[in-house]
């Protein structure tokens, strides 16, 4: 057979590339506005552990974009999965209707804002309660190693990697949890979102407590969850990711001058 000449029309697998291609480049297109927004919004910003994150509209609106800078790329397969298998059935005539690819992010978006609304709930709580103990002149820095080690503890646990099944098996999740038009669509992205939550919450923890206006640590943290949601083995990354962890919290109580990228409190 001979090579596509001008003009032939593509057949079905020709366009089915095509599209993924286009639905990759839109995320990609999100992921990268992401991380110039939260780049330019945070500049300055970073105070180290217990920085403030500003009033609840200003972090809602950093917080919707930090969430498509970090969690978008190691997404995406879900997302180009979800896409074919739409376009698959709508054309075997099995009623998928028009819920696209953006509406399945916007539930994905949702189940994060969500657990980021509570994130702020109880950080806002905590420095009410303004514990002496505390402050980084203190104690701040062993309660940011503990933190940081509860998390390594939880890369551990039979929930996290429960959770991370979830997220690391596109076509087994798509297929399973299927449901029809756009309203389907959002609902299966708010899925998929509460279990990535369920997954990367204590991660994201860490950046709390790390600093939450860090743009590096922000940069590290989307690191270790892109490495085990598309590393081969996400059970052996979330082992590594622990041991990383682990190593970063003593480093923080023993010697947080010497660990690249944090920034002390009133230094």
């Amino acid at each position: 057979m001979g090579a596509r000449q001008p003009g032939e029309r593509r057949g079905p697998r020709g366009l089915t590339d095509a599209r993924q291609a286009a639905v990759l480049a839109a995320l990609a297109g999100v992921a990268v506005l992401g991380w110039v927004t939260a780049g330019d919004r945070m500049a300055g910003m970073d105070e180290g552990p217990g920085t403030d994150v500003g009033p609840l509209a200003s972090y809602v609106s950093l917080w919707v974009v930090m969430i498509g800078a970090m969690m978008i790329p190691s997404a995406a397969p879900m997302v180009v999965v979800h896409s074919a298998v739409r376009r698959r059935r709508r054309s075997l005539g099995r009623g998928a209707g028009r819920g696209g690819s953006a509406l399945f992010v916007g539930g994905y978006v949702s189940a994060w804002t969500a657990f980021g609304l509570v994130a702020y709930g109880l950080f806002e709580l905590l420095r009410s309660l303004d514990v002496e103990a505390l402050s980084w002149a203190r104690d701040g820095r062993y309660a940011a190693a503990a933190v940081i080690a509860a998390a390594a503890a939880y890369q551990l646990s039979g929930l996290k990697d429960a959770c991370l099944s979830k997220c690391r098996d596109p076509i087994g999740f798509v297929v399973a949890s299927w449901r029809d038009g756009a309203a389907g669509a959002v609902r299966m992205g708010a899925e998929q979102g509460a279990w990535c939550a369920g997954c990367c919450w204590a991660l994201m923890a860490v950046l709390f407590a790390l600093g939450f206006m860090s743009i590096a640590w922000m940069a590290v943290v989307a690191g270790l969850i892109a490495a085990e949601k598309l590393l081969p083995s996400g059970r052996l990354a979330a082992r590594a990711v622990a041991l990383v962890l682990l190593v970063l919290a003593v480093s923080v109580a023993v010697a947080p001058a010497t660990v690249p990228g944090l920034t002390i409190p009133g230094a």
